[in-house]
């Protein structure tokens, strides 16, 4: 039976390497999977799925308002499907997230979606609300603060290291940008500003 699934975390927690390793173990058993990330994330190219271990792959793209219940169909329609794999989940919109779900239950097609639960700010991304609210499974993948607690949340950092607290929340980044902190230590970074 076809489920949506919903893996979450902070930032480097390797969501992508789970995505592209749950995609090679059903291709290694003769399976088709599907893979679709965001389109304005380009850090690894555009079209391509990369994780910080190395691996990397090629996949489509979603963007703002696209039907994805009516991607799904036509990739199906042109081959076999047996497994959808979305990275950087939290950027799809709420009504893709149910056409994802309608995509689970009325395609057959089990959708394992990726992403970060909350932005820099400690507030749900709207694609991650909408998984929380319709996954049927979630699972959580885990990383540590520098104090080797769990790190639940994540800071913005510009370019001199000093955390920031305002501004979009949306902008494409890696270590560079963001750092995985345990709650406390993320009060602590932003003066408890939540």
């Amino acid at each position: 039976m076809a489920k949506l699934y919903f893996h979450y975390s902070t930032m480097n927690a390797g969501k992508s390497t789970l995505l592209l390793q749950a995609s090679f173990n059903y291709r290694e058993r003769g399976m088709a999977t599907y893979l679709l990330t965001a389109r304005f994330d380009d850090r690894a190219g555009e079209g391509r799925i990369a994780s910080r271990a190395g691996l990397s792959e090629a996949a489509d793209l979603f963007t703002p308002g696209e039907d994805l219940f009516a991607k799904l169909e036509a990739r199906i329609e042109r081959g076999r499907v047996d497994c959808v794999f979305i990275d950087e989940a939290q950027f799809l919109e709420k009504e893709q997230v149910w056409q994802l779900a309608r995509a689970v239950d009325d395609l057959g097609v089990p959708v394992m979606c990726y992403g970060l639960r909350v932005d820099f700010q400690g507030e749900l991304f709207p694609g991650s609300a909408a998984l929380l609210a319709l996954a049927d499974e979630m699972r959580e993948a885990r990383t540590i603060c520098h104090c080797g607690k769990k790190a639940t949340m994540v800071v913005r950092q510009d370019a001199d290291g000093n955390v920031l607290t305002d501004g979009a929340q949306v902008q494409i980044g890696g270590n560079e940008t963001y750092v995985s902190l345990c709650r406390r230590h993320w009060r602590e970074a932003t003066g408890d500003k939540a």
